[in-house]
């Protein structure tokens, strides 16, 4: 009888051992799939996302260092998305305190998202997704923070945000929508593509009315503001 019970607590010790250790490996196994993804991406473009995937409007793209592209359009998402980018590391906590309080009050949502986060759900994760996904995010931004750093955070970015119905990145909107890449931007062309970033399925970026015409021409005079503050130093 002492011997059954023995066994029978081994048992009971094995299967409690066994349920804990599959979720560490699958915990372990996702920490460092997820380092090595992003290490990859260090050096090679993501081929594709999973926001391309689904898009049912299809995509185009069209890769461009960050070189090759003319600095105003940098300058212009960083002046129309996230203009502490060269200063935070990864998460800006007074935009995200003003976009909670602004939202409170209700009218026009507001993001408070950094580049680096936005780059960070664009490339490794998907669309909505609530608190779980908002998790993986902030794990990913720390990642691309740490092995990435700004410049590649912000070349990433411009080549996979979507920047019109079925076109992403920088480049490929500049082709769709003034006939030329993106390495002969004018400023007021630079705007007009941040001023889409964020709804680039109602936003578009050749001959824009009403408030999207109004917030490109802001982007376009801010644009001026980051350069010559310096607001762009971590990107040369």
């Amino acid at each position: 009888m002492a011997r059954n019970r023995t066994i029978s607590k081994t048992r009971t010790s094995f299967s409690l051992r066994g349920l804990i250790r599959w979720p560490l490996h699958i915990i372990g196994g996702f920490l460092i799939l997820s380092v090595v993804m992003v290490v990859i991406y260090r050096f090679v473009p993501p081929p594709v996302t999973l926001t391309m995937l689904f898009d049912k409007n299809g995509f185009t793209k069209e890769w461009m260092s960050l070189e090759d592209m003319d600095p105003d359009m940098a300058r212009a998402a960083i002046a129309a998305e996230d203009s502490k980018f060269c200063l935070h590391h990864g998460f800006d906590a007074e935009a995200i305190q003003k976009a909670f309080e602004h939202n409170e009050r209700g009218g026009r949502i507001r993001g408070g998202s950094t580049i680096s986060q936005q780059t960070a759900k664009n490339v490794f994760l998907w669309q909505n997704g609530g608190f779980f996904r908002k998790g993986l995010e902030a794990w990913f931004t720390l990642l691309i923070e740490a092995l990435w750093g700004k410049h590649r955070i912000m070349e990433v970015y411009l080549n996979v945000a979507e920047t019109g119905i079925g076109t992403y990145g920088a480049n490929a909107g500049a082709m769709r929508y003034f006939n030329h890449d993106a390495s002969t931007l004018t400023r007021a062309e630079a705007a007009r593509i941040a001023a889409v970033l964020p709804l680039p399925k109602k936003r578009a970026a050749v001959a824009p009315s009403g408030f999207t015409r109004r917030y490109g021409n802001s982007i376009s005079r801010r644009v001026g503001v980051v350069r010559n503050q310096g607001l762009d130093s971590c990107l040369k």
